[in-house]
């Protein structure tokens, strides 16, 4: 995402900023990246029922470690939004310039999103237009245009508090139309009957992710659930600014273990009247979430930036991180096509190819838990194939 264009022109009023060393590309960030990436996919491709609970999603309150990958994705979008405008403007790129790209990317990004969704297909009655890369898209453009108008941390608390409280406030004491009180007249955050649902069936009726002929259900990337992801990537904007700070590396790790565990803390004690819940993305969610894709940016910092311990185990990391959305979308196509394809499966059967090729190389795994495992990495490895040719020949597609 690089641009090179003429002397700055503002398009907002300037702000002041503290004073930071030169932009460089964080190591440690690219290791994260590469790390969600990959565990995304194999959770999104988890070999079917007889996966661990743990490369599943929670049901609906609670969670588990497959429902910390997409916050994690959007929480890295929010350090990046830092490290690349601030960079970009440092090479001489005019905030009119890097707000027109921050929308044009959001544009493709919301497309592609719409593509992955509708893959093979393309049933328009029923096609869906929320999605993973939506919601990225969105939260990029909300945290890039404020980043460019604004690169005050204090401003980034402010909206943070705001998005997390606000939510809160409307989720919980809002009446849902035809439903009643939440916590009297219907459960608190039930299932259907709560206003981020009443909001996407009343905008897309019959466009939703849960979807019946005879009635829509909800959409786990709603769109008033973004308000509350926005504030996911409010928390990477803080923490890439924590990042950008002229501080020691070691002092910097300390401060991302702090901030990890107040996080982690605030939002578990939150969730006593707030639960977690990645499918309505509660504000408790995002600071727990938060917390631990905080834990898992300090073991890395840790690791590459203060030991330098940057050789062999980063490797297979950077080389997913340096193509992330080419990965990503590699792995929600692909079981387009393999699930497609009809292949002979015995006398006069067919099945899909997907079907026959679990069927007959990982189904004759005793356990059925390491089955699906071995399924889940050897796609995950599948996948690695194109980023890692892109990597060797030194392309890297950015949006």
């Amino acid at each position: 995402m690089t641009d090179q264009v003429t002397a700055p022109t503002p398009i907002a009023p300037t702000v002041s900023a503290p004073a930071r060393t030169p932009v460089q590309r964080l190591l440690s960030l690219d290791v994260v990246r590469g790390i969600t990436i990959a565990f995304m996919i194999m959770v999104n491709n988890n070999g079917g029922p007889g996966s661990w609970r743990f490369m599943n999603h929670a049901v609906w309150n609670g969670l588990t470690p497959t429902d910390l990958v997409f916050p994690t994705f959007v929480f890295i979008v929010g350090i990046s939004v830092v490290f690349a405008f601030d960079a970009r403007l440092a090479r001489g790129a005019t905030r009119a310039r890097l707000a027109w790209h921050t929308v044009l990317r959001t544009v493709i990004l919301i497309l592609f999103g719409i593509v992955v969704n509708s893959f093979p297909f393309f049933e328009l009655p029923h096609m869906r237009f929320y999605g993973v890369l939506q919601r990225i898209a969105i939260c990029y453009l909300v945290v890039g245009l404020f980043y460019l108008w604004d690169n005050r941390a204090w401003t980034k608390v402010v909206a943070l508090v705001a998005a997390l409280v606000g939510y809160w406030v409307l989720v919980r004491w809002v009446p849902v139309p035809g439903a009643g009180m939440p916590g009297r007249d219907v459960p608190f955050l039930d299932m259907t009957q709560n206003l981020v649902s009443w909001i996407d069936r009343l905008l897309f009726p019959h466009h939703l992710y849960l979807y019946a002929p005879d009635h829509n259900v909800r959409d786990p990337e709603g769109l008033l659930s973004d308000l509350p992801a926005i504030g996911t990537a409010l928390l990477g904007v803080l923490t890439g600014l924590w990042l950008r700070a002229d501080k020691p590396a070691s002092f910097k790790a300390n401060g991302l273990a702090v901030a990890a565990l107040c996080s982690s803390a605030l939002g578990y004690f939150w969730a006593l009247w707030f639960p977690l819940n990645k499918n309505m993305w509660t504000s408790s969610y995002v600071l727990v979430a938060a917390g631990y894709s905080l834990l898992l940016l300090t073991l890395a910092f840790w690791a590459v930036e203060v030991k330098g311990w940057r050789k062999g185990w980063t490797w297979v990391w950077l080389v997913f991180g340096s193509n992330a959305i080419v990965a990503y979308m590699v792995s929600e196509l692909l079981p387009g096509v393999l699930n497609t394809v009809a292949v002979p499966n015995g006398p006069r059967k067919h099945a899909s190819l997907n079907v026959v090729i679990f069927s007959d190389a990982f189904a004759h795994i005793p356990d059925p838990h390491w089955a699906a495992f071995t399924y889940s990495v050897t796609f995950t490895a599948v996948c690695f194939i194109p980023v890692l040719i892109l990597y060797r020949k030194k392309i890297f597609l950015k949006i």
